[in-house]
């Protein structure tokens, strides 16, 4: 492998970070695998920190919008998946509680009720098992679930 240079690091991790998004752990482990001392990748993250081209708590609201708009994924996942990038607590606790509570449920909602659609069940007690099941694994708090289940349910007789 080509030994990469400290200023060669420099500039493709800035061109990285100037076409998306990137957390200081992301970039900290690229440069790990280019074999880079820890003083060398501590000078380049921190230019790349003072320059602007990472910032972690960017990154978060970005991933956050990200993964609960697009993949679906509720904030428990979506703060796991934070914290195996290893972006500070304040900045999860931040961004995470900026998340509009109505948007959250405008994503649980449908999701729930397509998969209501999918699901098999002998009883509405063993269908409502399987959805809150479904909905947990996806990152979805209890409380939340079963709000959207009632009103799924009171939609239901109303149909």
């Amino acid at each position: 492998m080509k030994e990469v240079t400290e200023q060669g690091a420099y500039l493709q991790l800035a061109q990285l970070c100037a076409r998306s998004e990137h957390c200081q752990h992301d970039l900290t482990e690229k440069m790990r695998r280019w074999e880079m001392s820890d003083e060398a990748q501590a000078r380049v993250m921190q230019r790349l920190v003072s320059e602007r081209y990472v910032d972690d708590e960017r990154y978060a609201r970005a991933f956050v919008r990200d993964k609960i708009s697009y993949n679906k994924w509720g904030r428990r996942k979506v703060e796991q998946a934070l914290w195996q990038k290893r972006i500070d607590d304040d900045i999860r606790q931040r961004v995470l509680s900026e998340v509009d509570d109505e948007e959250y449920l405008s994503v649980l909602r449908p999701l729930l009720k397509q998969k209501r659609r999918s699901t098999k069940a002998e009883s509405d007690y063993e269908l409502n098992r399987k959805l809150v099941r479904f909905a947990l694994s996806r990152g979805f708090t209890y409380d939340i679930i079963r709000q959207c289940i009632d009103v799924d349910e009171d939609d239901a007789f109303e149909d």
